[in-house]
């Protein structure tokens, strides 16, 4: 039978047990027997003990027999084999809770199965999980939520193996005969063999999941450099005093709370980086550091004492984001520092007392709360680089002007309506960052700053550049993004450094003529403005790299741009386009080509004669046919036809065999109703997006694309997913929200990559909604397992109880239900060396074969609509209910 069939037979099944529930009495009069076997349905009410659930039934299925005493002891073998499939089903709970206290190598012999709470406290939560999850039973909203989610969802420690490093391997690892590097490994401890390396002096572990370092690390006395950060150390051993040679420590990013005593004796130490660990009280033990140049202790929330000041040689220190809102004043002791960093706190002012770092070159101080600056700041005449960006600035003090070293001033992310022109007088000024501000001109004395590279004035109030800008000879990098210019002086063509502009979103209508003769710029951004025209000397830019010009009132793709065959991106999305011109062959270095939003009603098939492109963004166009032309793009990665008016899916670009990304999100466009066979021939494509279609099905070959990284598919008509899925061994994020799933392959363990999925929106049932709702690939897999094993004990019940009560007279009309062939059945029948049960079974045997493209669940719901057809009604209803109960036994 078709994988189509097997859906529907699922999804009729499980939609309506409750009228099955029902219908377990309408057979032969059975009058009384309604009441006493609808009692099945009352599960809630039942205890999950197998006895007493026999005891319970045994009664009922007695008083229902009453009828016939041929039905009596058929009832009694019914209740035999639903008493053997609860048992059976109660030991693979049983046995799946022993399996998983083994060790993590046979967890992963096993599948990685997910383990289940079986404790007596939560039977009766599972119980009504399984029911709400089945639709048998109505719980509170936040019941599932605070107690069952516990259960079913419960997440996995340790679900991926550690890598682990053996002795062998390490000389493998070593980078020379004094280094070791093992960043990043997933390790869980310092491999031992590590410690036999006498010599070694450079020693990196970062980024892995180790939690203690062994006393033994007191033997590597040769050590120089040690670094851990990104661990989970929680504290360090008394034997790393034993390391006299170490000059750089790094645990940053760890859960150290304190430094042990010993620490003291590290004379040697000279860099230490402890930031983002747990400390609330500075380590008294760092005071005796007296060689310690750089300490970094951001991430912590601490208090310095005042006996910090005995760390005379400290000449780098990092206190950012560490919840400071009051300046420290006793760092103004710290006679040879040169670079402080206190940025992310809270500081609302600057103590008198800052003038004493006479030596400091480098302050940082932005994310803070600055109203004002003192005087004394501008006393600091060997600064050289000043950062305050995000404070609360509304003025700069003409005493600036005594920065006369200063070389990079940072004012981003103030209230600053203007610059004092003393600013000019810090002559040796190279890069002044000014953005998002209210300023809404320039110091007139700007151009004195002639060693200034780069300005950027972006998001501010500026309506002009003043034609001083000639006098900037070494300016390098302009950045004027979000102003209201009308015009850019021609005046610029002076500056013939310049390498990159940027003077997006402001209100230009004209291409600004002077950028033209800027002979080394290679990055140019114009977008969001009002041209409408290219003009011809755009020639002259002969090494521009990068244009920019999305978003303007481009009316075609001008013949003037194809004069610059060394341009490698370019953007004129948002435009008003709707042809390429031929000429655009000669712009042989186009790489990215972006085309989005514009007026295409046809493929620009001139676009196919640059056969080095390889990204190209089409949508949000009126495209309806993709030309076979498209198949000369071969190294094309990067294609996005979203939202256009696609009739099919373009076959022409599964000869795209390079194809890395196709997008084809049809939200506004004309939906696709299916998908190729031929889209395996995208054999490089890792990234896939078809979502907001009306796709009713993934086609087989999907699952020939072994490279695929992401599957986006939500809000489509999906109800099933191809057999092939389970070979994508390489996905890793997978949406289905939105779409008409009810059950989910059994082969999904298969896809061990996968982290990131999304099955929302869907009417699931195999497994339950509520199973995925916390997206843990290992919690579905788990499920679907369990499930199989229940579905095949029911199926190979159900079988044994059709066997042993097909009487010969109905023989021969339930093989013509089964639709098994006329030699076939006759061959049976003619066999009088058999009896009739064992006729039955190999009769099913026959069935079954031919069926075995179903799942066992699919079969016993075909089994069921056959004897229904056949007349059995009794069986019919035994079938039914023995189905139905088997689903109160936790799995």
């Amino acid at each position: 039978m078709s994988g189509e069939k097997e859906e529907e037979w699922n999804a009729t099944s499980i939609s309506k047990d409750e009228e099955e529930i029902s219908q377990i009495s309408e057979s032969q009069g059975a009058g009384s027997n309604a009441n006493e076997m609808g009692k099945i349905s009352e599960v809630p009410e039942m205890h999950t003990n197998p006895d007493i659930l026999q005891s319970g039934t045994s009664s009922e299925m007695a008083e229902s027999s009453s009828s016939s005493r041929q039905q009596e002891q058929k009832s009694g073998e019914f209740l035999k084999n639903l008493t053997d499939l609860l048992e059976s089903a109660h030991e693979v709970s049983q046995r799946d809770s022993e399996e998983n206290t083994l060790h993590s190598p046979k967890k992963l012999e096993i599948s990685q199965k997910i383990p289940v709470t079986s404790m007596p406290e939560t039977k009766d939560t599972d119980l009504m999980a399984y029911m709400y999850a089945e639709g048998l039973c109505e719980i509170p909203s936040d019941f599932f939520e605070g107690q069952v989610r516990k259960t079913l969802l419960q997440s996995i420690e340790n679900a991926k193996p550690t890598e682990k490093v053996s002795i062998d391997m390490l000389s493998e690892l070593m980078l020379d005969d004094y280094t070791v590097q093992l960043n990043a490994k997933g390790l869980t401890e310092i491999p031992t063999g590590i410690f036999d390396i006498k010599g070694l002096k450079y020693l990196q572990l970062n980024h892995n999941e180790i939690k203690i370092i062994p006393k033994a690390i007191g033997t590597l006395t040769n050590l120089d450099i040690l670094s851990m950060e990104g661990n989970q150390l929680t504290s360090l051993p008394p034997q790393i005093s034993r390391l006299q040679d170490l000059r750089t420590l790094n645990i940053s990013h760890n859960q150290i709370s304190c430094l042990p005593y010993e620490f003291s004796r590290l004379k040697n130490l000279r860099c230490l980086l402890i930031s983002h660990n747990n400390f609330e009280e500075f380590p008294s033990s760092l005071e005796s550091l007296v060689r310690l140049e750089i300490l970094d202790l951001s991430g912590n929330k601490l208090t310095l004492p005042e006996s910090i000041i005995s760390m005379k040689k400290l000449t780098v220190l990092c206190l950012e984001s560490s919840c400071i809102s009051i300046f420290p004043k006793v760092l103004c002791y710290l006679p040879n520092l040169s670079k402080l960093s206190l940025s992310k706190n809270q500081i609302k002012s600057l103590p008198k007392e800052i003038k004493e770092l006479k030596m400091l070159k480098e302050l940082s101080l932005k994310h803070n709360k600055l109203i004002f600056l003192p005087v004394q700041l501008f006393q600091l005449i060997n600064l050289e680089k000043l950062s305050l960006k995000d404070n609360q600035l509304e003025s700069l003090s003409d005493k600036v002007e005594s920065l006369q070293k200063l070389q990079n001033l940072n004012l981003a992310k103030n209230l600053l309506k203007s610059i004092p022109d003393n600013l000019c007088s810090c002559t040796m000024l190279e890069r002044l960052i000014l953005n998002d501000n209210q300023l809404k001109e320039l110091p007139s004395d700007l151009h004195k700053l002639r060693y200034l590279r780069e300005i950027s004035i972006n998001r501010n109030k500026l309506i002009y550049l003043d034609e001083q800008i000639a006098f900037f000879k070494s300016l390098s990098v302009i950045e004027a993004s979000g102003n209201s210019l009308m015009y850019i002086p021609v005046e610029i063509k002076s500056c013939t450094e310049i390498t990159r502009v940027d003077i997006s979103y402001n209100k230009l209508a004209l291409f600004p003529v002077g950028l033209c003769a800027l002979a080394a710029l290679k990055h140019l951004n114009l977008s969001g403005n009002y041209i409408s025209e290219i003009i011809p000397e755009i020639k002259f830019i002969t090494i521009l790299q990068y244009l920019n010009l999305s978003q303007n009132k481009l009316p075609s793709f001008s013949i003037h741009l194809c004069t610059l065959t060394n341009l490698s991106y370019l953007d004129l999305s948002n435009n008003s386009i709707s042809s390429i011109p031929i000429h655009v062959k000669y712009m042989k270095s186009l790489r990215v080509l972006l085309l989005h939003h514009n007026k295409f009603v046809l493929f620009p098939s001139e676009i196919c004669a640059l056969n080095h492109l390889k990204s190209l963004d089409l949508s949000e166009n009126q495209i309806k046919i993709i030309p076979s032309e498209v198949c000369q793009l071969q190294e094309l990665k990067d294609l996005n036809l979203s939202n256009n008016y696609l009739v099919s899916f373009p076959n022409e670009i599964c000869q795209l065999s390079l194809l890395e990304k196709l997008i084809l999100c049809q939200k506004n466009g004309l939906k696709l109703s299916q998908l190729p066979e031929k889209i395996s021939e995208l054999s490089s494509l890792k990234e896939l997006d078809v979502s907001h279609n009306e796709l009713k099905e993934l086609p087989e070959g999907l699952g020939e694309i072994k490279t695929l990284f992401t599957l986006t598919a939500n809000d489509n008509c999906l109800t099933k997913l191809p057999k092939s899925f389970s070979s994508l061994y390489s996905l890793q994020r997978l949406n289905l929200r939105d779409n008409k799933i009810l059950a989910l392959p059994s082969d999904l363990h298969f896809l061990q990559s996968l982290k990131d999925i999304d099955f929302d929106g869907n009417p699931l049932v195999r497994p339950p909604l509520e199973v995925c709702k916390g997206k843990q690939i290992l919690t579905i897999t788990r499920y679907l397992q369990c499930a199989d094993e229940r579905d095949d004990k029911i199926l190979q019940s159900v079988l044994k109880i059709i066997a042993s009560n097909i009487s010969f007279e109905n023989f021969e009309f339930f093989c013509q239900r089964l639709q098994l062939k006329n030699d076939v059945y006759k061959s049976i029948e003619n066999n009088r060396s058999i009896t009739v049960e064992e006729k039955v079974t190999q009769a099913l045997d026959h069935w079954k074969t031919e069926n075995e493209a179903l799942s066992p669940a699919a079969m016993t719901d075909q089994l069921i609509r056959v004897l229904t057809m056949t007349g059995l009604y009794y069986l019919t209803n035994k079938a039914k209910a023995l189905k139905l109960c088997s689903r109160l036994v936790k799995f």
